[in-house]
């Protein structure tokens, strides 16, 4: 049997993300979870470094890889309509159950207990998957800065409520975030470099 494990993973570079929206510049979900892994892995240091926690922050970034993989199969479902009513977000989480089948049975079968974990969120590693989504979260409000910074109005409601769902989820790693290199993000690269 071929494992196609791999293969399907490098299809993540063809799938664009904000899919309603108009784009400047477009971001495919392998882009968009990179950083989030970046994101992710220095919240899991501010957790353990400056507000008393344990985790492992090597596993965040890992879980971070991963948290967008079932898409390869569902597509990029944009935030409006997945979370629409109940019945659609139900509806959707089915799907995206059978898609981590699905990618699982791409892989040898000694292997694929390792990478279960990696696609759905265990009770086990809640707190990880906590800073995951805050991640993302981080990772979709820089998107929208930088559209309007290239004068991209199409993208400044979305900032407001993406940067709304940040603060509402009172996880002081994400403030943190925020307070420290959020603001970077206004800099032309001259100021960013020097």
């Amino acid at each position: 049997m071929e494992n196609k494990f791999f293969a399907i993973i490098s299809r993540m570079k063809y799938i664009n993300r904000w899919g309603l929206m108009r784009n400047t510049i477009t971001e495919n979900i392998s882009e968009h979870s990179l950083e989030t892994a970046f994101i992710a892995h220095v919240l899991a240091l501010y957790r353990n470094v400056r507000f008393g926690g344990n985790v492992d922050p090597e596993r965040v970034a890992l879980l971070a890889m991963y948290h967008d993989v079932t898409e390869i199969i569902t597509g990029d479902l944009p935030t409006p309509v997945k979370y629409h009513n109940a019945e659609i977000k139900e509806q959707y989480d089915k799907i995206e159950k059978l898609a981590e089948k699905k990618l699982l049975s791409y892989l040898p079968q000694d292997l694929r207990e390792y990478y279960a974990p990696l696609f759905g969120k265990t009770e086990e590693e809640r707190e990880l998957w906590q800073l995951v989504k805050a991640a993302d979260k981080l990772s979709a409000l820089i998107k929208c800065l930088e559209e309007r910074q290239m004068g991209n109005c199409d993208f400044a409601d979305a900032e407001k409520s993406t940067l709304k769902a940040v603060h509402e989820m009172n996880l002081p790693e994400a403030e943190e975030f925020v307070r420290e290199f959020l603001t970077s993000y206004n800099l032309t690269l001259d100021d960013q470099v020097l």
